[in-house]
């Protein structure tokens, strides 16, 4: 039977030969952690590589995702559809190894990890899902959701501030079945970190309330497993397991525990020297057979999943409607009364005659489907008042109480916004959070990484425009639509009114590939009039919202609280006989999706008179206006005053949009 290190062994000669016949990659931390993945893989870990989805596995997380040859190489030993060609394809194009592991690609990948921190954070999210599903699904005698969350990082990780966030969070909640292990390795790209890392690790995390299991030996066998069982053992705090461990471990000594090692191939000779220090004789790419027996976890992992699975039927006879709302949601499906809880909440803000505020709107979407969602599972960034994210049915989670739904992220976003990733990859729950839109700031690499990964979550992003007044231009967002517009994959609303924000979060919770921004308005805005079409055609992205009878001769294009701008506008000029069509377009991504027919309709090629209003950085808005087109936006920072006062100090009025359009009636006659 092969030794331990051995089994390690076959992680460091699969990630060393990869690297280097890719010629790219990072082998130093694969060849430094593998004793570490080879305890906790086949001592620890409950997965099954048949189904990498089965609803009640460990969650592994390689939030130092540079390493990405050691999660390949463990999924290929234990047995996940992950070849030897894989392997010798890594960093190749469309290969299932690419150079960070990717949701989707990769089976047996829980996250995309490479942006350091962010797996730790998608970790939490992950183990906050854990316990609350358990808290809202489990029966005595029936644990069917109990598993743990393993996350690998490094000093990388522990560096960015995103770390700090959601570890003194996830210590503040309790979460017991959070084990981190960090990769001590006293190296980063620029060397030893003891010049700019001189945090005393431990006793950071026993401020945040974890449990600390210190000095480790990170290539102790031994020493890891008794670690990992004390971790195990307690339930009401997350662990830290600090493992020092010497990077490119096994090379020689003049590379081994350098910065040498960490992002770049060894080079031949030196993988030869290798080879000799561990004892590892087997060529390039082979494995041989009693190794593979060993990680083998195919059969374990159909025990594992037999298991649950015989339990679960089981409790499918005792809690019939319990075990059907689970399946429904860990599947990600809205419950079948969808499409008429939709069309009750668009009828309800259709009839609204009032001026109201687009984030009190969102709470009325809210307030209407809480109580049909249960998966629904919000939070704010500490403005949960501003952002009106806390509904009637709100309950905030805590660490005594679990079977809430609303998290109190704190001064937090980032955390926030990759927890709700994490949550959102687990399964189970649509998790929605707000901020003001300018503290997209903070945590945009999540909202990318969210569109990378196609997961439903929403981001409440409230005080959209300089509407929000006072605050000044440190809150006022003037670029930050332009660049959510920019992100593949992201779907932006910007609805103008109750009826358009109604639409918005029909349209986001029924998303189930795709984030969603809301931006929405501090300030009350007027109800629009529309009929049953345009009503219907909203969900199209953009619409005719006033159009004239005869032949058109301008068109102006608006979203959110500049839409009433437009339609004041067009009236005012349709007294003076000149015909302007307005057009909300709340979300443009979804109106680009549209058939080339209906956007012709909607924007007729003919017609060249074109002018955008939006309180925002206008150069989005030159592929619907064109080179000829008028643009009334914002390419300055704001004002600290009134909004009203601000509206007309950045030239954001009804004023502007008219002597746009007559200038382009000016030229049309000449």
């Amino acid at each position: 039977m092969p030794s331990r290190q051995h089994l390690a062994n076959a992680i460091r000669a699969l990630s060393m030969d990869a690297v280097q016949q890719a010629r790219s990659g990072h082998p130093g931390m694969p060849m430094g952690m593998a004793d570490i993945a080879e305890v906790l893989w086949n001592d620890f870990l409950k997965h099954n590589p048949a189904n990498p989805q089965w609803p009640n596995r460990d969650r592994f997380i390689l939030s130092n995702g540079h390493g990405s040859m050691l999660q390949y190489a463990l999924l290929h030993l234990s047995g996940y559809a992950l070849s030897m060609n894989d392997i010798q394809h890594f960093r190749r194009l469309h290969s299932k190894t690419p150079g960070h592991p990717e949701y989707g690609f990769t089976p047996g990948v829980e996250t995309t990890t490479g942006p350091l921190g962010q797996g730790l954070a998608n970790a939490v999210g992950m183990a906050i899902a854990e316990k609350l599903l358990a808290e809202q699904f489990n029966r005595d005698g029936y644990p069917i959701i109990d598993h743990s969350t393993y996350v690998f990082m490094g000093d990388g990780c522990l560096m960015e501030g995103i770390s700090h966030e959601v570890c003194s969070l996830a210590g503040t909640l309790g979460l017991g079945k959070l084990i981190a292990f960090w990769d001590d390795n006293e190296i980063s790209i620029d060397g030893k970190v003891a010049g700019w890392f001189s945090d005393d690790t431990a006793a950071r995390f026993k401020s945040y309330g974890w449990h600390v299991v210190s000095h480790v030996d990170g290539h102790d066998a031994a020493a890891i497993q008794a670690a990992i069982v004390s971790a195990r053992a307690v339930t009401d705090k997350p662990s830290i397991i600090c493992c020092r461990t010497t990077i490119g471990y096994g090379a020689s000594a003049h590379l081994a525990g350098t910065a040498q090692t960490h992002g770049a191939p060894l080079g031949e000779e030196e993988i030869l020297e290798v080879r000799k220090n561990i004892g590892w004789t087997a060529p390039p790419f082979e494995v041989p057979s009693d190794v593979y027996l060993e990680w083998d976890a195919k059969s374990k992992g159909a025990e594992w999943e037999a298991k649950w699975q015989k339990q679960f039927t089981a409790y499918q006879n005792q809690y019939p409607e319990l075990a059907e709302e689970f399946l429904r949601r860990i599947s990600g499906k809205l419950p079948k009364d969808w499409a008429e809880l939709s069309a009750q909440l668009i009828h309800q803000a259709s009839q609204q005659n009032k001026p109201i505020a687009t984030r009190k709107a969102s709470l009325e979407c809210l307030n209407h489907y809480g109580p049909h969602l249960p998966e629904l599972l919000g939070g704010s960034a500490d403005l949960s008042h501003s952002n009106l994210t806390f509904w009637s049915g709100s309950a905030p989670i805590t660490q005594d109480h679990f079977k809430g739904n609303y998290i109190h992220y704190g001064v937090r976003e980032f955390g926030m916004f990759a927890i709700m990733n994490g949550i959102s990859l687990h399964g189970g729950f649509i998790p929605y959070g707000g901020t003001f839109l300018t503290f997209i700031d903070y945590g945009r690499n999540a909202i990318r990484l969210a569109a990378m990964m196609k997961q439903r979550v929403i981001f409440a992003l409230t005080h959209d425009s300089i509407g929000l007044g006072e605050d000044g231009p440190t809150h006022q967002p003037i670029e930050h639509a332009a660049i959510l517009r920019m992100t593949p994959g992201l779907s932006v609303w910007r609805p103008c009114d109750s009826t358009e924000t109604a639409i918005a979060w029909q349209e986001a919770i029924a998303n189930a590939q795709q984030p969603t921004c809301l931006l929405l308005s501090r300030q009350d805005l007027p109800p629009q009039t529309r009929n049953a079409e345009s009503i219907a055609n909203i969900k199209r992205g953009a619409y005719i919202l006033v159009d004239s009878d005869g032949p058109l001769d301008a068109i102006v294009i608006a979203t959110g609280s500049e839409v009433q701008l437009a339609v004041l506008a067009a009236k005012k000029l349709a007294e003076e006989n000149y015909a302007v069509r307005v057009v909300s377009m709340p979300s443009a991504d979804i109106f680009e999706q549209q058939a080339l027919s209906y956007r012709e309709q909607v924007l007729p090629p003919s017609i060249t008179a074109r002018v955008a209003v939006e309180a925002s950085q206008p150069d989005f808005w030159f592929k619907y206006v064109g080179l000829q087109g008028k643009i009334i936006g914002i390419n300055r920072y704001g004002e600290s005053a009134p909004a009203a006062e601000v509206y007309t100090a950045l030239g954001i009025t009804v004023e502007n949009v008219i002597a746009a359009l007559n200038d382009l009636r000016r030229k049309n006659d000449n």
